[in-house]
């Protein structure tokens, strides 16, 4: 499966390289990426693409491997995407 090929989010529509490498390595986080809606997805790219730090960065990766295989559908504590409009987009 290429990276262009993993489905995106609402207002980030697109699934940032190493966030698409995370999921193309394990394929039960995958598999929920593929299961929750394109919002949630947005949730997801946003709050990794929101970390300042690439530590940061990298640790919500992970969190973000961890978190889908868990079953949660969004990330945990986090106030949502500041990017999208009320009407969802």
């Amino acid at each position: 499966m290429k990276t262009s090929s993993i489905p995106a989010g609402t207002v980030h529509s697109k699934v940032p390289s190493d966030l698409a490498d995370m999921l193309l390595r394990y394929s039960d986080s995958m598999k929920a990426w593929n299961d929750i809606t394109p919002l949630a997805r947005n949730e997801w790219i946003c709050w990794v693409e929101n970390a300042k730090l690439i530590d940061t960065r990298k640790r919500r990766i992970k969190r973000t491997h961890e978190e889908l295989a868990e079953g949660l559908r969004r990330p945990c504590c986090w106030p949502g995407c500041l990017h999208r409009e009320k009407n969802g987009k």
